[in-house]
């Protein structure tokens, strides 16, 4: 016969516990229940971890139209300082509730320099070993700096030297690190070019992308392997607004690809990356448009892209500029829902 200690442990697992988890949607998370449309029932992760691009601002508005729009659960995670439990992008080493990455069905994911806990790191190296699909975006091709070197992700750090892994996990898994800013960093935009230089014009990716531009520079991209196929071109724009004249003196650099990955002896999966994907950036329609059409492709969902989808913006954005210490300060997570 049961204890009443024991009945009462079983009470607080049974009701209390989901309730206080639940909670939590708003404090370390945000969530966002799927409802009718073509991505009913599949789980979508985005993590906003970095310390320049305002991921913060852009991975709450994605996972919006996402589910919103297309229906999709999306939960949304971010760098949280523990004793403050701010979100403070500048905080690399906390990404809360990388758990949920066990059932999502895809990630998307913006950040930059991590030097996370290996309990963390675990959440990551588990869902790349399934060979899931991810998005990486902007920064993203230099998403961790592992500071110890006997760390067992040492190899993952973005200027590895380890053979095999050189470049870390950037170039071993997405195809390129970081290299340099090909533009000039807050002085001009990229803009993205979609006709005359696209072979892959026809990628169902790029189904009712017309126009792209962004503020932030164009990257340089130096060692991206054969076996990625590139989407998209990039050109410099002499200033940051969208009408600034293209810098045909410069060469062109990839600015978005596709990619299939393996960890070592594990299942193979496929990538989407883009070097674009600040905050302001997503002011673009067809950026939004591009990453969404991603989405659907890499979960094998292409027959349903439509170039009449909205990708209008499901509530308030206003994006502020990207630097390092200028995201707003003493922001909870829910103040991004």
């Amino acid at each position: 016969m049961k204890t009443f200690l024991q009945r009462v442990h079983f009470l607080f697992m049974f009701f209390l516990l989901p309730v206080m988890l639940q909670a939590q949607n708003g404090v370390t998370f945000l969530e966002f229940s799927g409802g009718e449309g073509p991505g009913n029932g599949k789980h979508i992760v985005l993590v906003a971890a970095d310390d320049e691009y305002r991921s913060e601002e852009s991975m709450p508005m994605l996972a919006k139209i996402l589910s919103t729009r297309f229906g999709f659960k999306t939960t949304v995670l971010f760098a949280i300082e523990p004793e403050s439990g701010d979100v403070v992008p500048n905080y690399q080493q906390n990404i809360p509730n990388l758990s949920a990455l066990q059932s999502a069905d895809l990630m998307i994911m913006l950040i930059r320099f991590r030097d996370l806990p290996n309990d963390q790191m675990d959440h990551f190296e588990s869902f790349f070993r399934s060979g899931k699909p991810f998005i990486a975006l902007r920064t993203s091709t230099h998403p961790f700096a592992i500071k110890d070197p006997e760390s067992p992700y040492a190899s993952w750090n973005w200027n590895s030297k380890i053979p095999g892994w050189e470049g870390g996990f950037g170039q071993q898994v997405i195809g390129e690190t970081w290299v340099a800013h090909h533009g000039i960093h807050g002085k001009e935009g990229t803009r993205a070019l979609i006709e005359g230089v696209n072979q892959l014009a026809n990628h169902p990716i790029l189904t009712g992308v017309n126009d792209i531009w962004g503020p932030s520079d164009v990257y340089s991209v130096k060692n991206l392997p054969a076996s990625a196929n590139v989407l998209l071109m990039g050109q410099s724009t002499a200033g940051m607004t969208d009408t600034a004249p293209l810098m045909w003196e410069k060469s062109l650099m990839p600015i978005a690809w596709t990619k299939e990955y393996q960890m070592p002896g594990e299942k193979k999966g496929k990538l989407f990356a883009s070097t674009m994907g600040a905050s302001l950036d997503f002011q673009s329609t067809d950026l939004r448009r591009l990453i969404v059409n991603a989405t659907f492709w890499l979960l094998e969902m292409e027959d349903v892209i439509s170039p009449d989808w909205s990708m209008d913006i499901v509530g308030n954005y206003s994006p502020t500029p990207f630097g390092f210490d200028t995201f707003r300060k003493g922001m909870k997570v829910s103040d991004f829902n």
